[in-house]
């Protein structure tokens, strides 16, 4: 905070001092102290006047609208009136002869309540001048008071009561208290729904103890909250928000409370200021912030989060203490009073008043002075001394201008290198040029190098600030010149000036151009409505308007071009332009929470264009003056600046230590801003493909074709790059953007845009690649009516297939060109009239066309058709023609037409064909007919079932299954010969159709077990071998038996049967046999079972010695197998045999 300005005890004496800022304005301060004036000061510490009483001052006070102060002593009982506008004193005589103790005006009326010492009333109505004496109305000394909203009086008494009354002075309340009452406040207590009785509730300090609350509507229940003992005495207290009661205590304490009935008696909030002393607590709701003042300091909370401390004030040299604290209604100056008698005042909140010229602000740092700096270029500081707290300040390349009502003082300005450290404390400062008055009061003022423009009572005035500038001429007629002229009768509402154009709107909606250097109008523009606002970038070329609707534009000179800004706030109080370099085009509006980033394109391939980029929150009570690379510069209440960086920007410094997520929404923000150079960066980061075709499809958006090229080269997309090169030589801005637009697959854009440019045919030839035959049928009517023929058949081959025949008629017959040259158009035209006639039910006329046709494929899909129609005759005729046999005779089935099947058959190929003959023929009852279809169809089952149920011919039955292999035929056959009681020839081909199981139980019922172990082969599952097995081994055929065991690899079992075989004929199968068996399963045991049999050692007869050679061969034990050799050699040597003999045997 900054001090504006500061009384010394000189000014009241030692001791004391006391204030009170005037009302609603705070324009003025009274003080009092220990003697026996009152001086009233400006808000500038300039003392205005003075007022001598004739004893000390015992009450003062300012009415509703400042306009008047009301002042009271010890020693009169005369009223001291000052009035603030004339400045002027007079005096009211009370009519009392004891002591006036208490003054207080009403909040919402003329009166002026006085009280006594003997607790009598005054009420004068400052309007009328009536004074209305009450006697009595206390019995001692009136000590406080308050009037309510509703202009009710509530006074303190020493008596110990509190009275209410109304303006007349009529009492309609009263109570008593326990204790000297202090600081009567009316409010509303906080309920759960607000009522309209208004201030209800009187509050007051008893005791400088406890705090009594009593309500008007409920006066039978007051409330009296007491506090800790170790806060102190109750100092001050102050109600704010929706029923909350800050309290101030002597020994540094303050605390917050509820008045709601649910949360009366706690403490919201506590917290200790001061180590000493409290002695007084202030809050501005217009600041929203509390301050209190104690010991020697000044602390001040916001109201919105109190632990947070927003500034302390340390006054050292106040060692005696402060008597209290008061912010003007504004919240712009505080006030303290210390006791030693001296005075300070700060400066909490400035108008938030300035201007920018480029990167250069001005802005207001106090009540008298005005800040010019340059932050990007690092000017220093210049503060310029004003002589009036102004309104407006203006700035442009050389000067500031500061004013208020109908005067300005222009103060010229240097260059920054003028500028210096060691100017600024040699004392130099900007040398103010001259002042000047206007014809009105000034609403705004904008500067350029050499004219000022002025607006006042709906006109502006431009006019040289320095009549002398070199350059401008001796032509008085170009030193002012008033706006609107005579003639026109737009009112002007807003204006703007740039290096060479004055620009202003009306509230008819006129957009006026002014052209400085030729001192005429350039341009004229007409809005619908009234224009409220308009902001032009420096050059004038843009411009962003706001018009009575609230509407945003924005607006472009050079071809009198507006495109309304999307998504614009009707609260928008500015706009601003960027004026970093590398951001071209981009503007923010601004209310007060949000900041909105804009980006406007003059070329697009939609043409140009405005979009919203995205939101900023703004600080709370802060202005953006500039906004430069993304910085937005504000200015705040304090007198300061501060930066601002929009979301809608990147700042980055390290991007290759983000991660992923934020560099792809750093990567949009970017693209959104056309960035591209940065875009690259991160692009790279990424690493993404993409990312890379976001980039370039902004690229191309924006018609930057060079760039798009380079990101497409990058990512190895040859087609586009190809694509984009063919085009790089188009001058025609339309056919380029069409282009681009197509390559956005944008093709209704991209189809206007061809059409509106020196190669409108280009839209055809589009709309044909895209095979958008009816877009391009519409424009090859008025592009190239040759062309319709072509695209008439390609768009009836769309509409056939999408199911509209009517339409796919007319345009095949469209298509017909009956030029010799066009032979297959034509035909295919031609063919597509005979389906489409099908298709809508002229049967005669598509078959007639399809008849006459040599083509093979028009006949096949006419008869196609036909048949889905189930127009069977003629489709079959058809198929017929067109050398389709099988097609033909399946639909001459359908029909029944069989003797044109018969004629087919020999050129039939399809089986099914022949079997729908054969089932036709079998219902006939031509049985023999139908054995051939089905033979010819190789339907072998229904072959053999007809030979055997209807021919009774089994031996070509059994012929045909056995050439064929059919497993249900073959069980037909078992059927047929199981009637017959042909057991052996029924279990044959029961085996044939693979049903083991009924070829066993019938084999096993009828005693044909053997013929079934005969059929059965070597092909059956374990499971039957098994079966047969157990039959033989239940038979005690043990050879059999053992056979089968063997085949089902139950080895031990077979070996058994296989040795208890008979010594008969079967002895030697029967031993041939356990060889093998041996062999196969590899077991020591069996083996030597073997051994032990072929020794005669189980029987007593030896086995012949072959056996046991023939045992060893199979056991691959070739050294016994050796020796038994040679006893065999040697025992049929002695028998006489040769040897060779014996081997030949072996």
């Amino acid at each position: 905070m900054k001090k504006v300005f500061q009384l010394t005890d000189k000014t009241h004496g030692p001791g004391p001092l006391r204030f009170c800022w005037q009302t609603t304005l705070g324009n003025y301060l009274a003080t009092y102290g220990s003697d026996n004036n009152v001086h009233i000061y400006d808000r500038h510490g300039e003392r205005r006047d003075e007022i001598n009483l004739p004893g000390s001052c015992t009450g003062i006070g300012w009415d509703k609208d400042g306009d008047t102060l009301a002042l009271i002593c010890d020693k009169s009982s005369v009223v001291f009136l000052w009035d603030a506008n004339s400045h002027r004193k007079s005096q009211v005589d009370s009519g009392f002869k004891d002591t006036l103790t208490y003054l207080l005006w009403s909040k919402s009326g003329p009166q002026l309540a006085i009280g006594t010492v003997k607790g009598n009333l005054l009420i004068y109505n400052h309007q009328t001048s009536r004074k209305l004496p009450i006697l009595g109305k206390h019995t001692k000394k009136i000590i406080c008071g308050a009037w309510s909203a509703q202009n009710l009086l509530a006074l303190g008494s020493e008596d110990r009561t509190i009275t209410v009354s109304n303006q007349d002075g009529d009492t309609i309340a009263t109570t008593g208290v326990r204790l000297d009452p202090s600081d009567i406040q009316f409010s509303e207590m906080k309920v759960d729904e607000r009522t309209s009785s208004g201030e209800s509730t009187i509050s007051v300090i008893v005791g400088k103890k406890t705090l009594f609350l009593y309500n008007l509507d409920d006066r039978d229940n007051p409330i009296e909250l007491a506090f800790q003992q170790r806060y102190g005495s109750v100092v001050a207290y102050t109600w704010y928000g929706d029923g909350y009661i800050m309290l101030g205590f002597s020994n540094g304490y303050f605390i917050v409370i509820s008045t709601h009935m649910k949360e009366i008696g706690q403490e919201l909030f506590q917290a200790r200021d001061h180590k000493d002393s409290l002695t007084g607590i202030a809050i501005s709701l217009s600041l929203n912030k509390a301050a209190s003042c104690g010991d020697n300091s000044i602390k001040i909370h916001d109201l919105s989060d109190l632990k947070e401390l927003y500034a302390i004030v340390n006054l050292e040299e106040e060692t005696k203490g402060l008597t209290g604290i008061e912010w003007t209604e504004d919240g712009q100056l505080l006030a303290i009073g210390t006791q030693r008698g001296f005075m300070h005042v700060y400066l909490t909140k400035l108008p938030i008043l300035g201007d920018s010229h480029g990167t250069r602000l001005a802005y207001l740092t106090s009540l008298l002075e005005v800040t010019v700096v340059n932050p990007i270029e690092q000017e220093p500081a210049v503060p310029i001394a004003i002589e009036v707290e102004p309104t407006f300040v203006a700035l442009g390349p050389y000067h500031l201008a500061a004013g208020m009502n109908n005067r300005a003082w222009f103060y010229i300005l240097s260059d920054k290198d003028y500028y210096s450290i060691q100017t600024m404390q040699a004392g130099w400062w900007p040398e103010k040029l001259k002042d000047r008055e206007y014809l009105g009061t000034i609403n705004s003022m904008c500067l350029n190098a050499d004219y000022a423009a002025v607006s006042f009572e709906n006109k502006v005035q431009l006019h040289l600030i320095q009549i002398e500038t070199e350059g401008v001429g001796d032509n008085e007629e170009r030193e002012t010149r008033l706006f609107p002229d005579k003639e026109s009768n737009g009112k002007i509402t807003c204006h703007t000036l740039t290096a060479d154009f004055l620009i202003y709107g009306t509230h008819n909606g006129e957009l006026m151009y002014f052209f400085i250097e030729d001192w005429q109008f350039v341009n004229e523009f007409r809005h619908v409505v009234g224009i409220r606002r308009i902001f032009s970038d420096p050059s004038g070329t843009r411009l962003v308007f706001i018009d009575d609707k609230s509407d945003g534009f924005v607006y472009n000179p050079v071809n009198d071009q507006t495109l309304e800004i999307p998504n614009f706030s009707p609260t928008i109080k500015n706009v601003l332009w960027e004026n970093g370099y590398n951001y071209k085009g981009i503007f923010v509006a601004y209310d007060d929470e949000k900041v909105y980033s804009y980006l406007y394109s003059r070329e697009t391939v939609n043409g140009p264009a405005v979009i919203l980029v995205g939101t900023t929150k703004l600080p709370y009570a802060q202005q953006p003056l500039m906004l430069h690379n993304g910085e937005l510069v504000c200015q705040t209440q304090s007198g300061k600046t501060t930066s601002v960086h929009l979301s809608t920007y990147n700042f980055l410094e390290r991007p290759q230590d983000l991660p992923h997520p934020e560099v792809r929404s750093a990567l949009q923000k970017s693209i959104l801003l056309h960035q591209y150079k940065e875009a690259w960066m991160l692009c790279q980061l990424l690493n993404s493909k993409e990312a890379w075709l976001d980039l370039a499809k902004d690229a191309i958006t924006h018609a930057d074709i060079e760039f798009a090229l380079r990101v497409y080269r990058h990512i190895g997309e040859a087609g586009m790059v190809l694509s984009l090169q063919k085009i790089t030589g188009i001058d025609d801005r339309n056919l380029l953007s069409g282009h681009l637009a197509m390559y956005q697959e944008d093709f209704n854009l991209a189809q206007d845009l061809f059409l509106a440019s020196s190669r409108p045919i280009t839209a055809l030839e589009m709309r044909r690649d895209l095979l958008h035959w009816d877009q391009a049928l519409k424009l090859a009517k008025t592009l190239a009516p040759g062309q319709i023929p072509y695209i008439s058949k390609e768009y009836a081959q769309q509409l056939e297939f999408t199911g509209d025949y009517p339409n796919a008629l007319t345009h095949y017959e469209k298509g017909i060109t009956s030029k010799e040259q066009e032979r297959d158009h034509d035909e295919t035209c031609a063919t597509g009239v005979a389906r489409m006639s099908i298709r809508i039910g002229d049967i005669r006329r598509g078959v007639s066309m399809a008849m006459k046709m040599n083509n093979r494929a028009v006949k096949r899909d006419c008869a196609s058709i036909l048949e889905s129609m189930k127009q069977y005759s003629e489709s079959a005729q058809l198929y017929e023609r067109g050398g389709y046999p099988d097609k033909a005779a399946s639909v001459y089935i359908r029909c029944k037409n069989w003797a044109k099947v018969g004629e087919l058959l020999p050129q039939i190929t399809s089986p099914k064909i022949h079997t729908q003959y054969a089932k036709a023929k079998e219902a006939d009852g031509k049985y023999k007919d139908a054995a051939l279809a089905y033979q010819n169809a190789k339907d072998w089952d229904n072959v053999i079932r007809i030979q055997l149920d209807y021919l009774k011919n089994p031996e070509e039955a059994v012929r045909v299954v056995k050439e064929s292999g059919s497993v249900e035929g073959a069980k037909m056959v078992a059927k047929f010969f199981q009637k017959l009681n042909d057991y052996s020839s029924a279990i044959q081909f029961l085996v044939m159709s693979q049903c083991n199981n009924d070829a066993f139980q019938l084999a096993q019922t009828h005693n044909q077990m053997e013929v079934y172990a005969d059929i059965i082969g070597e092909d059956a599952s374990h499971e039957d071998y098994q079966s047969i097995a157990l039959y033989f081994e239940g038979e005690k055929n043990h050879l059999l038996a053992g056979k089968f065991f063997l085949l089902c690899e139950q080895y031990q079992r077979a070996l058994k049967h296989f040795l208890r075989c008979p010594n008969t004929r079967d002895d030697s199968q029967a031993i041939e046999m356990a060889i093998e068996t041996v062999g196969k399963c590899r077991d020591d045991q069996l083996a030597h079972q073997l051994i032990d049999y072929l020794m005669g050692e189980t029987d007593g007869i030896p086995k012949d010695a072959k056996y046991l050679f023939r045992l060893y061969m199979a056991l691959k034990q070739y050294r016994e197998a050796a020796r038994t050799a040679t006893i065999i050699a040697r025992e049929e040597q002695i028998a006489g045999k040769h040897i060779i003999m014996v081997l030949v045997s072996l």
